[in-house]
């Protein structure tokens, strides 16, 4: 029924997701049940239903889990059973027109910057897209700009695509560009000392900016790292950890498909096992990690957990 309230485990059912994911969602974001029943525990209601799903597809496409939470608490609630309600993922919907930009991409509550880009990316001007990009790089870091400026823009053209099929250009156009202004960043601020840390895709994993933000944000703090790359075999992963006997690995995965706990496993079974181990990206489920692997929930966690890495061999080396 379009009125029934839900369990934990029927909400965790409908949405393909673990109750411990449920938790984590309730206790950091807020996002629990609304419905309460005295002498009984609370239950999720359709609305909450809905936001919850909105906060598991944006989690799929690689949002930060706190800025996925922050647009489905301002989604409204559903107005016809089984339609999500109509908020930020209605990509379905008219898009508006504006003079010199065309056809417009949503990009949330994102600043006048991130609408700029969007603007920008539509009309495939890759010289403004490339100046925006790197201003906001120099004025606020690696972290902030693809935090509020980047990845809004991104989402934005996955939404679209996946409603029209359209835009494959401006994401090529888009994603190169983003490539580029990391990795002009990663050159200036080339730390010197030994790479101790190890950047790489999942075996047939191709999406890598992700990836390529986290090895700008390490370059910007002085970290200095290596980078794999694209669908990296297990064994490949596994042989250049023996090899450079890396402190910190880690594994991106952008979805489920790319996910397979087996290639974390390996790592933890090399003979140069790192210090740490981080399956990042919306593919890993964290209930499905081995045990001594890291989840990180954003670009800021996984920086700080190499951060702490670093530190504690510099210590170590003190003592």
């Amino acid at each position: 029924m379009a009125d029934e309230a839900l369990s934990a485990g029927a909400v965790a059912r409908r949405l393909g997701v673990a109750v411990t994911t449920l938790r984590t969602w309730h206790q950091r974001y807020g996002l629990g049940p609304s419905q309460h029943v005295p002498g009984h525990h609370r239950r999720y209601t359709p609305a909450d239903l809905a936001r919850l799903e909105i906060m598991r597809r944006l989690t799929a496409e690689g949002v930060t889990p706190a800025e996925a939470a922050r647009w489905a608490r301002q989604s409204p609630a559903p107005t016809t059973p089984g339609r999500p309600p109509v908020g930020v993922l209605d990509t379905a919907r008219p898009v508006a027109a504006r003079d010199g930009g065309g056809q417009t991409i949503a990009v949330g509550r994102a600043g006048p910057a991130a609408r700029g880009l969007a603007r920008a990316a539509m009309r495939l001007d890759s010289v403004a897209i490339g100046t925006t990009i790197a201003r906001a790089l120099a004025a606020e870091g690696v972290v902030a700009t693809w935090d509020g400026l980047l990845r809004p823009v991104l989402v934005g053209i996955g939404e679209r695509h996946a409603a029209t099929a359209a835009l494959v250009e401006v994401e090529h156009l888009m994603s190169r560009c983003v490539s580029e202004a990391f990795a002009a960043t990663a050159r200036a601020h080339a730390p010197d000392g030994p790479a101790r840390i190890l950047l790489s895709c999942a075996d047939e994993e191709q999406h890598t900016l992700p990836l390529e933000a986290l090895a700008a944000a390490l370059a910007e703090a002085g970290v200095a790292y290596r980078m794999l790359g694209a669908r990296v075999p297990v064994a490949a992963l596994v042989e250049a950890v023996n090899r450079t006997g890396p402190a910190a690995v880690v594994v991106w995965s952008h979805t489920r498909a790319t996910a397979d706990p087996g290639q974390l496993t390996a790592l933890l079974a090399s003979p140069r096992r790192p210090l740490l181990v981080l399956g990042a990206g919306p593919g890993w489920l964290a209930d499905s990690l081995p045990a001594g692997v890291v989840r990180p929930l954003d670009l800021t966690e996984a920086v700080s957990l190499i951060l702490a890495v670093r530190h504690s061999l510099q210590q170590s080396t003190i003592d």
